[in-house]
């Protein structure tokens, strides 16, 4: 998760959480109501070889909702040990699971498409319950996270090879494509449903199995897709996944990366964790993707439409109360429009963030994920302060996990070694600071100049560029960044290439 946008002449916009509509107070009876109303996919057992386990320990830890702070239940906390029976689950598995058909495995991500459809809105209100966002936002993830199941279906058809022209008469060369083996997942808190569908998805597809460990904020939203994958027909041993809490997360982390068994590593989280894993996944040589933070650049030009650049940073940034590692954290501002987009930006800050518990239906921002991330961002806001910033909207922590969306002008102008600037005048000068950063996950530009889309574009070192478009992000669209921001690509076309290895075929001896 990013926060801090550096907006126009030094002002800066904090994604956090506003004054909820009513009292945050979500009483017990209501809590167990909500839990009733969809408990037949409320797991509190890991899911390892289409068995629901507890922890060789006996161990379980809390899973809490942020919009009250009230326990929802309680997972397995599983360790190395219960890891690597997991991995060898998964390890036997494979070895019938890569002999299906492309169709056989197709048919049964279809019908897995179809049982998250049928059962979407009680898989919202999971999502909701442990993450926090607002329900109508939980189906739009739902939305995208099953559009990357139904993608990989299709895909799972067309991993072509290659025959090559031999130089030969007497040899035949050929390319192949299978299944890379084992794989090992570690997905994040803030799309608890989108980025296990974004890499389970195109596994499964190739012929791969999977050991996932999700975040310990949200663990239900993983064992809720395990019960309708094997709905589906998908065998024992395909899709494992191993819960743990953050004592142990490092522990279960370390054991997917060093295990010979495990051939390939898919993270998504911060770029000081990617290091880690990476660094522990040297030993064995094993293939690893990465999505890593971001810190997204908006630049608005001058030729911009205002109220669509506006609308861009609400949509990157404010989505998800602003935790997604593509949202807007660098705003530059062409300087001879900076009072208007600022003016803008403003007024639509105060319309339409309205946020509260999730389950509300007015609320369109939910609480910060726990309480570090409050702690962050006030942090961040208190700096700002004592910096000289001029707070216009926001500014104060709430109860609980909230804290209201925080709009600040620093009117002094900060220029650290050319890397930080409030505004800009030239489209060289945007360029050079957008660019100006270890991170290189997505960036955004706004302009009406169809030149200066296709120049700016080019010339932004980012993998996802959104050019007048503040939410990029689809199934049938390549995700991954550049530089620090990460290794390999998910989504699109390309999605299934992380899963596959290549195989180079001679025959000889031909008549």
């Amino acid at each position: 998760m990013r926060i801090r946008l550096l907006l126009g002449k030094g002002w800066n916009l904090y994604q956090t959480s506003i004054v909820p509509f009513y009292s945050t107070t979500f009483t017990k009876t209501r809590l167990d109501q909500t839990l009733r109303s969809y408990h037949r996919l409320l797991y509190e057992k890991a899911y390892v070889n289409g068995q629901w386990v507890e922890a060789s320990s006996g161990k379980t830890f809390d899973v809490f909702n942020p919009s009250t702070q009230e326990k929802i239940g309680c997972v397995p906390d599983m360790n190395a040990g219960d890891t690597e029976r997991a991995i060898q689950c998964a390890s036997e598995a494979f070895e019938t699971w890569k002999e299906t058909t492309a169709k056989e495995r197709s048919n049964i991500l279809r019908r897995w498409v179809d049982l998250c459809n049928e059962n979407k809105e009680d898989l919202a209100k999971i999502l909701t319950l442990e993450m926090g966002k607002p329900l109508q936002e939980s189906v739009g993830e739902l939305n995208y996270g099953i559009g990357f199941l139904e993608w990989f279906a299709e895909e799972a058809r067309r991993v072509y090879g290659d025959i090559i022209p031999s130089p030969a008469k007497s040899k035949k060369m050929l390319v192949l494509k299978q299944p890379i083996g084992v794989t090992g997942m570690i997905t994040p808190w803030n799309f608890p449903h989108a980025m296990i569908t974004r890499k389970a998805g195109p596994a499964i597809a190739a012929g791969c199995t999977v050991v996932l460990k999700p975040a310990e904020d949200t663990p239900y939203s993983a064992l809720a897709l395990c019960e309708l994958a094997e709905k589906a027909g998908l065998p024992p041993g395909v899709l494992n996944v191993v819960t743990c809490s953050r004592d142990n997360s490092a522990e279960v982390g370390k054991t997917l990366c060093k295990s010979p068994t495990i051939k390939q590593i898919s993270f998504t989280g911060s770029t000081a964790v990617g290091k880690i894993l990476l660094e522990q996944s040297a030993s064995t040589v094993k293939r690893v993707s990465l999505e890593n933070g971001g810190n997204a650049p908006f630049i608005v030009y001058e030729s911009a439409d205002i109220d669509k650049a506006v609308t861009g940073v609400m949509g990157s940034k404010f989505r998800n109360t602003g935790q997604a590692c593509i949202c807007a954290n660098r705003i530059m501002v062409q300087d001879s429009i900076y009072e208007t987009f600022l003016d803008a930006l403003s007024k639509r800050m105060e319309q339409e963030l309205h946020i509260g518990d999730g389950f509300n239906s007015k609320s369109t921002q939910g609480p910060l994920i726990n309480a570090r991330a409050v702690e962050k961002i006030d942090h961040l806001v208190q700096d700002a302060k004592s910096n000289g910033a001029k707070i216009l909207l926001g500014g104060q922590r709430k109860e609980g996990n909230f804290y209201e969306p925080t709009l600040s002008v620093v009117y002094t102008a900060i220029d650290v070694n050319g890397t930080v600037r409030p505004t800009f005048k030239t489209e060289e000068e945007a360029i050079y600071l957008a660019n100006n950063t270890s991170s290189g996950l997505a960036g955004y530009v706004f302009t009406e100049n169809i030149s200066q889309m296709w120049r700016i574009a080019e010339k932004l070192e980012f993998g996802i560029v959104g050019v007048n478009e503040g939410l990029p992000a689809m199934p049938e669209a390549i995700f991954g960044g550049w530089k620090e921001s990460g290794l390999g690509r998910e989504g699109g076309k390309y999605g299934l290439e992380d899963y596959l290895e290549i195989k180079y075929v001679c025959m000889g001896g031909l008549e």
